[in-house]
């Protein structure tokens, strides 16, 4: 069996019924907006600004939120059924396809990405970093750095690949004889993942991420894991926060790639299980 045929199963296993996917995204910004305005009043008193939040506020409201996209994926796939690490993409994948996934999913977005900043003429770049006091001090430096590089990326990897995307690939839209399911799962949850980020990036830069959240969709459909999206979606941020926030040299964003990847590997690792060999193999 090749891989092309084994990735064609549409849910991987899960139960989710579809309309799990928007009521847990409702759900996670509401329960994201309610605990962020808890950490900004409990900082008001402390004297950060609801408007110009302390780096330690701006933190902990960024974690908060992440966290509550986490708290509605698990709570809403609970309803289908057992809660199983691998419904939500955490399996392991071999080298050779994980590798080449990742490097044709970064490639094909850092050259869209190129062409349309070129076309539009951007020179924008994310507001987070900065709003968390990146270069203040070294204490918001490594929060920042631990936030953008390895929690980022694996709550919301976990929340629209693992689970709302896993969701939406429910849907059954036949097409002249094909099912574009799974293709209309992509772009939609491309184009909320882009919209998730109104507020930490520049408007025009939302493009951009929606078509991220697109490919990284296709790499969690052609592989069934979740790992190579997480690590392409942290060395992205890396990147960004190295180049475009710090202005480091090449050997100090490598050093920060790979540490990154490191803690992300001890912290998801143990969920992970072995794809299922082909029958026969």
């Amino acid at each position: 069996m090749t891989l092309h045929e084994r990735t064609e199963a549409p849910t991987d296993g899960n139960h989710w019924r579809p309309w799990t996917a928007p009521a847990a995204l409702i759900g996670a910004f509401v329960l994201g907006l309610f605990a962020s305005s808890i950490v900004a009043a409990v900082g008001g008193t402390a004297g950060s600004s609801p408007t110009h939040p302390t780096p330690a506020v701006a933190l902990i409201g960024a974690l908060v939120f992440d966290l509550s996209l986490v708290a509605a994926a698990l709570y809403f796939a609970r309803l289908g059924g057992p809660l199983r690490a691998r419904d939500f993409g955490f399996r392991r994948v071999s080298l050779r396809v994980g590798v080449r996934a990742f490097l044709v999913a970064g490639i094909t977005y850092y050259v869209v990405t190129a062409v349309y900043a070129a076309l539009l003429r951007l020179h924008g770049r994310e507001k987070l970093p900065s709003e968390l006091g990146a270069g203040k001090s070294t204490a918001a430096l490594v929060g920042t750095a631990v936030f953008v590089c390895v929690i980022a990326p694996i709550a919301e990897e976990l929340f629209f690949r693992g689970f709302f995307f896993g969701a939406l690939r429910r849907w059954r839209i036949p097409v002249a004889g094909r099912d574009l399911g799974t293709l209309v799962a992509a772009v939609v949850t491309g184009i909320v993942f882009g919209l998730a980020h109104v507020g930490s990036a520049p408007a025009e830069y939302l493009v951009p991420l929606g078509f991220l959240g697109f490919v990284l969709c296709i790499v969690r459909w052609r592989t069934r894991s979740l790992y190579p999206c997480i690590a392409l979606h942290s060395v992205n941020n890396s990147l960004a926060l190295g180049i475009n926030q710090l202005h480091w040299g090449a050997g100090e964003i490598v050093g920060l790639i790979a540490a990154s990847l490191c803690v992300i590997t001890a912290l998801t690792g143990p969920l992970s299980v072995r794809q299922a060999s082909p029958a026969g193999a």
